[in-house]
């Protein structure tokens, strides 16, 4: 089993118990039957399953917390910047429910040589990604994570992504790209330092 596919057996387990799959079923069904399909036409019979299987596993950070990824912490000798970038997510806008997807690059200044596993801020991003969402929030939610456990003199997350809600329907610009940022402690006031990191993220 690889990496990508343990993280997400783990939100998974983690959300099990927690996802009404029957009820979900009965919503697909009405949904087909709303849009003038028939939920029992061969081809669409197995489709509410399939659904509620797929939203359990989309949804499973919702009774999760990212914060509980950096409670495992390190003390190095290390107080220079930490940059993770071009971590894959995947998330359902809010408001229409249909996907949108991305990059988000994470990047905190240590604080006293308090660091965390790089792959912990990969597991609190895809946390906060898998539940409805915006992303403003996921930007937001993963850099507040960072300054509450980590303490660290900064922090400043990038969220890059495309919406479907954009290409699929409404003004239907594909390729369109939204970016948000997110930044705390010293990121927020030092232009120097915010330029280092995106002077980072340009490069190969």
């Amino acid at each position: 089993m690889d990496h990508t596919t343990e993280q997400l057996t783990t939100l998974t387990e983690e959300n099990n118990g927690r996802v009404d799959r029957e009820k979900i079923q009965k919503a697909i069904t009405m949904l087909l039957e709303a849009v003038g399909e028939d939920p029992s036409r061969e081809g669409l019979l197995d489709t509410p399953k399939r659904v509620a299987k797929m939203y359990e596993e989309m949804f499973s950070g919702l009774h999760s917390d990212p914060k509980e990824y950096f409670k495992t912490v390190f003390n190095e000798d290390h107080e220079e910047l930490v940059f993770v970038k071009d971590i894959p997510f995947h998330s359902m806008c809010e408001h229409h429910l249909v996907p949108f997807y991305g990059k988000v690059h994470v990047a905190y200044l240590p604080k006293n040589g308090k660091v965390t596993g790089l792959s912990k801020l990969a597991r609190a991003v895809e946390t906060t990604a898998r539940r409805p969402q915006l992303q403003e929030r996921i930007t937001s939610t993963v850099a507040d994570a960072i300054m509450e456990m980590l303490a660290p003199h900064g922090a400043y997350v990038i969220v890059e992504a495309e919406h479907m809600c954009m290409t699929m329907r409404g003004v239907k610009k594909p390729g369109a790209k939204t970016v948000t940022t997110a930044a705390r402690g010293i990121y927020e006031e030092d232009a120097v330092l915010r330029n280092e990191v995106m002077t980072l993220l340009k490069m190969d």
